[in-house]
């Protein structure tokens, strides 16, 4: 179970958010209500991320958070800001925060960043455990790509494409599957530019509201009844550094008109206002559907698709590099070892036989979950197919008993609805997660499923 500390005067805020993560049965949580006891738990502990609130007596936020940077405590730390403070929350981004959310905290929201921030801790604490090479010769920023360990040629080449990018200022596209680490990859790409020392912001346009993400992403003008005061959006957080854009397939027109006049001429204006303002930003894009395809080209602004192109990578999915398997398990499993305290050395035959005949509809991400939930279960040494969770085992097997058979007809719709009932079994029937995970609402999923009746 993953560890969180949450510091915040505020006990109403802190018994909320203990409750609310006992009972998503992910989280052992530490609160600390006095600022001043903060630093030596996390000094001491071992903690996954921590909830930092900014306004505090005694020890602010902001104190605690430059300890963390300073002392090279390798914490994702989550700052709570109330809905005014957007400026204090920019500078706690610029101190290395992972990210932030205004009071009062949306709890779907907080999960995802929750999970997110645990991940990448995880990432970064298992990076000096594998060797420091991992076949990536000849990069000069090594260190910005250690946590894409590869032994794929391909990977390879993109990683090499990547860091030639990286030295200039220009929008990268970054597309491939859903699973295979588009994020982890721009993280990189900003790791070993020059705007290494900036902010990293991440944006997924899926996860947020259509109505509001202009006012969200561009900042809020003032009302023209002065109700409401100016706001600085994502754009202007994210000032020095380089703001990551995922799921840009989703933007509707008129906000993609907007981002190619930022893209290219590095100028935007709030919502409800004309006042044009200069953006110091560097944009990496993503999306996991290939933007050249005609029915995007329909969708999409054709100056901005233009400004994409010009800098694209594409990410192999695991199917193609099925030889980073064994290194890619290897690696999730020490870190999810570490973080579980258990001695865990390696997998048996059948256990890794299963791996490697497996197809990976969620790529990577889909290698990571399997692992870490075997680890879990796992009592001895070496992780056997008994550690596997009986669904998951079940579905390793069938792949594994499907491509013995041969081919066989089918009809398309039986194979649909196999695989979206996979994906049910994956996440042990959680309909919203299996959805997303699929690329299509809930609706959509249940049609696919009844049409096989």
């Amino acid at each position: 179970m993953n560890k969180v500390l949450i510091v915040d005067d505020d006990i109403g805020v802190t018994n909320h958010l203990e409750v609310f993560l006992m009972q998503t049965e992910r989280y052992d949580s530490t609160v600390v209500n006095d600022s001043r006891k903060a630093l030596d738990l996390l000094v001491q502990g071992s903690f996954d991320a921590v909830l930092l609130d900014m306004d505090m007596p005694y020890v602010s936020g902001l104190d605690i958070l430059q300890a963390v940077h300073d002392r090279k405590l390798g914490i994702a730390v989550i700052t709570l800001t109330g809905v005014g403070d957007v400026d204090l929350a920019v500078r706690a981004m610029k101190l290395g925060a992972y990210d932030y959310l205004t009071k009062p905290v949306d709890e779907d929201t907080l999960l995802k960043v929750l999970d997110d921030a645990v991940e990448h801790t995880t990432i970064k604490r298992s990076i000096s455990r594998l060797p420091a090479d991992l076949s990536k010769a000849g990069l000069a920023h090594g260190e910005a790509f250690a946590h894409l360990p590869t032994q794929d040629p391909a990977l390879i080449r993109v990683f090499h494409e990547a860091e030639r990018m990286a030295a200039g200022n220009d929008c990268i596209f970054i597309w491939g599957e859903r699973g295979t680490y588009k994020e982890m990859l721009a993280r990189a790409i900003h790791s070993a530019s020059p705007r290494r020392n900036g902010p990293f912001v991440s944006v997924d346009v899926a996860a947020r509201e259509p109505a509001r993400f202009p006012a969200e992403f561009f900042g809020q003008g003032r009302d023209w009844s002065g109700a409401r005061g100016e706001a600085p959006g994502l754009v202007e957080k994210a000032a020095g550094g380089t703001l990551f854009l995922d799921e840009i397939d989703l933007l509707s027109i008129s906000v993609q008109v907007r981002l190619r006049r930022l893209i290219q001429a590095g100028e935007f204006y709030r919502e409800n206002s004309t006042t044009v303002l200069k953006a110091d930003v560097r944009f990496i894009v993503a999306s996991h559907h290939d933007l050249t395809q005609e029915y995007y080209k329909k969708m999409f602004s054709r100056d901005l698709l233009y400004h994409l192109m010009l800098n694209s990578l594409r990410i192999p999915a695991l199917q193609e590099r099925t030889g980073d398997i064994p290194l890619l398990a290897e690696y999730f499993l020490k870190a999810e070892a570490v973080a579980l305290g258990k001695k865990i050395t390696g997998f048996s035959p059948e256990f890794l036989g299963l791996l490697e005949q497996y197809d990976f509809p969620d790529n990577v991400r889909e290698l990571k979950n399997i692992v870490e939930r075997a680890a879990s279960e796992e009592p001895g040494d070496v992780l056997t197919a008994d550690s596997l969770p009986p669904h998951i085992r079940e579905m390793l097997t069938r792949s594994l008993d499907e491509k013995a058979e041969g081919f066989r007809p089918r009809k398309l719709v039986e194979i649909e609805c196999e695989h979206v009932a996979k994906m049910l079994a994956y996440f042990d029937g959680d309909r919203a997660r299996a959805a997303e995970a699929l690329g299509m609402s809930e609706e959509e999923m249940e049609t696919v499923l009844s049409g096989a009746k």
